[in-house]
C-alpha cells in the first residue's frame, strides 16, 4: 500500500523535511521521528530537517541554501496548505510527498499525497506507514511519534479510531518509547509557569456555554514568553468545564498584527468555522489567524450561532 513512499525514500540521495508553521509537538516528532527512522535505516542518506522553532524544537534545526534543494525529495509531514508550510523553499525540490491527516484540501502542487484523516495525529500515520514497510525503529524515533501520538490526542482523549492508535502506540513502545519520561519531559513545569497559568484561567470570560480568551501585545509586557506559550499553552485553561462545550483563545503575535487564535470543543465539531477565517485543523481542535479584533469578534458571534445550534451538545 506504501511502496511508494518507500520507493522514494530508496531513490533519493538528499531528503528535506518539512512541516507547518508554529509546530505543535506532532509536527515536531513527526518531523524528527522520521528524520531519525530515515538515518536509522539509510545511514549514508543526506537528510534534513527545516522550519521555525518554539518550545518543542529540543534540537537544533538545518540551516541550508537553495541549492541543496536541487535533485531533492522534500516531505512535507502534518500539514497539506501552502501557507502554513514553514519555509516555501520546498517549491524547489524535485518531487514532494505530502503525509498530513488534518480536514483541510491540499492546494500544494504534489507529486505524492498521503491524507487520510481517519488517524488521531500525523505521528500515527507516520507509524504506521513505516511499520508496514518493516522499518526498522529505535528508542529515539519511537519516542518523539509517540509524544506526537500523545499531544495530538489529549492524551488519548480524542481519537478517531481508539482500537488502531492503541495498537500502534503500543507497538512505539515496544520499541523503545518511554511514556514516563515522555510525560515527565511535556506535562513537568515549573512554579513560575504554573503561577503564569493562575493568571491566564483568571482572564477567560465565560458566557452561554463558551469560554473566550483575549490577550493584546500588553500581555509580552508582563510575561516574557513566545506567542504560540500564550495561544496554544492556554488554550486548555477552559478545558473540563461542564458547562463550557467551546473555548476560544485570541494572542496578538509578539512580532506582527496578526492575532493568533486556537479552539477547541468537548462533542461539538468546531473546524468549519476556523476554516471560514483561513484555518483549519481538528474537527474539536483548531486555529486560524486572523487580522483584526473585528475579526475575531465576527467569529465569536460564528461560534455562539453554532452553540445555539448545538444546544443539546455535551
Amino acid at each position: 500500500m506504501y511502496q511508494e513512499v518507500d520507493n522514494l525514500i530508496k531513490q533519493y540521495d538528499k531528503i528535506i523535511i518539512h512541516r507547518h508553521k508554529n509546530p505543535d509537538m506532532d509536527a515536531i516528532g513527526s518531523q524528527m521521528g522520521l528524520y531519525y527512522l530515515i538515518k536509522e535505516n539509510f545511514k549514508d542518506k543526506q537528510v534534513y530537517v527545516v522550519g521555525d522553532t518554539n518550545k518543542y524544537v529540543s534540537e537544533p534545526l538545518d540551516s541550508i541554501d537553495e541549492a541543496v534543494y536541487e535533485g531533492s525529495l522534500v516531505i512535507i509531514l502534518d500539514v497539506a496548505v501552502s501557507h502554513l508550510v514553514s519555509d516555501e523553499r520546498y517549491k524547489l525540490a524535485k518531487e514532494i510527498l505530502i503525509i498530513d491527516h488534518h480536514q483541510n484540501d491540499c492546494d500544494i502542487t504534489t507529486n505524492h499525497l498521503y491524507m487520510d484523516v481517519t488517524y488521531s495525529a500525523c505521528a500515527e500515520y507516520v507509524t504506521d506507514i513505516f511499520r508496514s514497510l518493516n522499518y526498522q525503529f529505535n528508542d529515539k524515533v519511537a519516542n518523539y511519534l509517540y509524544a506526537g501520538i500523545v499531544t495530538d490526542t489529549g492524551r488519548f482523549q480524542w481519537m478517531k479510531d481508539p482500537i488502531k492508535l492503541f495498537n500502534i502506540s503500543a507497538f512505539l513502545v515496544s520499541q523503545g518509547a518511554n511514556p514516563r519520561d515522555i510525560y515527565n519531559g511535556l506535562y513537568v513545569e515549573s512554579l513560575e509557569s504554573r503561577q503564569m497559568k493562575t493568571y491566564f484561567q483568571s482572564k477567560y470570560q465565560y458566557e452561554d456555554g463558551l469560554g473566550i480568551l483575549k490577550n493584546d501585545k500588553s500581555i509580552y509586557d508582563l510575561y516574557d514568553v513566545d506567542t504560540f506559550s500564550i495561544s496554544r499553552g492556554m488554550v486548555n485553561l477552559a478545558s473540563g468545564i461542564e458547562e463550557i462545550k467551546i473555548w476560544l483563545s485570541f494572542t496578538e503575535d509578539k512580532t506582527s498584527d496578526n492575532i493568533i487564535g486556537e479552539f477547541r470543543s468537548r462533542q461539538i465539531p468546531i473546524v468549519e468555522i476556523a476554516k471560514k477565517y483561513g484555518g483549519g485543523g481538528h474537527l474539536n481542535a483548531c486555529g486560524a489567524t486572523l487580522k483584526s479584533w473585528d475579526e475575531v469578534n465576527l467569529m465569536i458571534k460564528d461560534y455562539k450561532k453554532l452553540l445555539e445550534e448545538n444546544k443539546n451538545g455535551n
